[in-house]
């Protein structure tokens, strides 16, 4: 990371020819121009799901597609309506897509920009904490099928991304405790305590660990998996509660059981378990199963995991750090959700 001479910071992802900067920080949305002249567009199609006075200026001809926020609107159907639009405003190759809204804008338009001409610049404008410590950053795009989340995808890295934080400000507190279940998961993951630091440090700690993990492993091979700590219980709450639950409430109660499960297999000790529930709560996130959550249905939905294919398959925390264990017994499992604490209602 290195902080340039305006308030914000800059973390570099990586990648050779294409390593790509996040920018962090009040105001950045406004380098967006430059941004775009650097990238030689003559034009621009500008996905947002922000209302127009949030949108910067690209600097060059463009179009405004709106966008809607939401697992509803996360599917293919979506990607070839954006694609449709692309065409009649005449996008080319050399032209770009810029995205602006939260984690599912983010996701459809990083898969749309892949696909269109297979494969158009695209820089990202996240405007919510889940899509600025997460989502926008290491280049997975992919939209949801009725049997799962992020099915249907591709690997596509934006040309940048810009992190105002200045639209943080606009947040209601249920979107901000969203991103903050990614935060959370980042404790165990190689970020470090993050707790009490001011936000915008806490966002460039998460970018920073993930655009190091990504320049490791852009493909997701190995090491890339660590990232989706608490995601195979939090992807499989969200498909069962019809999505009652956000993506970083069903992560921050997946790093819970990730916990638990860790120390059933002997991974982890007490103390180390006990530390996922303190730092879950101390976010003041959700940290206990939903009372009508059933765990066969659970179980039946975590077999569909992207990551599971050898069985059941979790990233847990142990003595060498996290990892990708595969191939856990149902009962292993089912034993380990039966011990969650239960609760009928969240913040």
């Amino acid at each position: 990371m290195t902080a340039s001479a305006h308030p914000h910071t800059r973390v570099m992802v990586e990648l050779g020819e294409r390593s790509y900067p996040v920018d962090i920080g009040p105001g950045v949305r406004h380098a967006l121009a430059g941004v775009i002249a650097g990238l030689g567009a003559q034009r621009v199609a500008m996905v947002s799901a922000r209302p127009d006075g949030w949108l910067p200026d690209p600097g060059v001809p463009s179009v405004v597609l709106r966008a809607r926020d939401g697992e509803a609107d996360k599917s293919l159907a979506t990607v070839e309506e954006l694609c449709r639009e692309f065409v009649r405003f005449g996008l080319t190759r050399s032209d770009a897509v810029v995205s602006c809204g939260g984690g599912t804008t983010t996701d459809v338009v990083g898969l749309a920009a892949a696909l269109y001409h297979r494969g158009v610049p695209v820089v990202h404008l996240p405007t919510s904490l889940l899509a600025q410590v997460d989502a926008s950053v290491g280049g997975k795009t992919a939209v949801n099928l009725p049997e799962g989340k992020n099915l249907v995808g591709a690997f596509w890295q934006p040309s940048a991304v810009l992190c105002d934080t200045d639209y943080l400000e606009t947040l209601p507190a249920a979107e901000m405790l969203n991103g903050y279940g990614e935060i959370a998961r980042c404790h165990f993951i190689g970020a470090g305590d993050l707790r009490g630091l001011p936000l915008p440090e806490q966002i460039a700690a998460s970018v920073a660990l993930k655009a190091s993990v990504v320049s490791a492993d852009e493909r997701d091979s190995g090491l890339r998996h660590v990232l989706n700590y608490g995601h195979t219980l939090g992807h499989a709450l969200e498909i069962v509660t019809d999505f009652r639950l956000r993506h970083g409430e069903g992560v921050a109660i997946g790093t819970v059981f990730a916990g638990r499960l860790a120390l059933a297999l002997g991974r982890i000790d007490e103390a180390r378990a006990a530390e996922h529930l303190e730092v879950v709560r101390g976010y003041g996130l959700p940290f206990a199963l939903p009372a009508d959550a059933d765990p066969g249905r659970l179980i039946e939905v975590m077999r569909l995991d992207k990551k599971a294919t050898d069985g059941l398959t979790f990233v847990l925390d142990g003595p060498g750090g996290p990892e990708l264990v595969s191939g856990l017994a149902e009962e292993t499992v089912a034993t380990a959700l039966a011990g969650m604490d239960r609760a009928d209602s969240y913040p």
